[in-house]
C-alpha cells in the first residue's frame, strides 16, 4: 500500500494557490503570469517566507525573491517611522538655570538645565575649574 501525501498549505496561502491553479488551467502557453497574481504571492511570501511560498505555489524562486525585495524597499520609502522622539518645551512655571563659564585661554561652556540640577552642576564646575582633575 502506498500512502498518498496531500499537501497542507498555510491558511493565507490556499486562496492564492487556487487562483494560480485557475490561471494555469486557462492560460495560453508562453503567457506571463499577471502582476496581480505576483502581488498576491509577494504578500504570502512576506508572511511565510520566499522559499516555502515559491515551493508550495510552484513559482520561480528568484523572481518572487526579487519582487518581494523591491516591494519591501518601496513600502519602506513611504512608511512612517516606528519611533519619534518629541522634546516638549518646559512648562512656563519651571525656572531654568543657565551657567556660562569662560576659561583664561578663551574656552567657553554654556549649560542650561532646570533649576533643580543647578547645585549638581555648580559642584562639577568647581571640581573642573579648580584643577583637581
Amino acid at each position: 500500500m502506498s500512502a498518498r501525501r496531500t499537501a497542507v498549505f498555510p491558511a493565507g496561502m490556499e486562496p492564492v494557490r487556487q487562483r494560480l491553479d485557475r490561471w494555469r488551467e486557462r492560460r495560453t502557453p508562453g503567457s506571463a503570469m499577471p502582476e496581480s497574481l505576483w502581488a498576491m504571492a509577494v504578500k504570502v511570501a512576506r508572511r511565510h517566507g520566499v522559499y516555502p511560498t515559491a515551493r508550495a505555489l510552484g513559482l520561480e524562486y528568484n523572481k518572487l525573491k526579487r519582487l518581494s525585495q523591491s516591494a519591501d524597499h518601496t513600502q519602506g520609502a513611504g512608511s512612517s517611522p516606528t519611533f519619534v522622539e518629541l522634546i516638549a518645551p518646559p512648562p512656563s512655571g519651571v525656572s531654568q538655570c543657565r551657567i556660562e563659564l569662560e576659561a583664561v585661554r578663551g574656552a567657553r561652556m554654556k549649560i542650561e538645565l532646570p533649576s533643580a540640577s543647578a547645585e549638581l552642576i555648580v559642584g562639577v564646575c568647581r571640581v573642573l575649574w579648580s584643577g583637581a582633575l
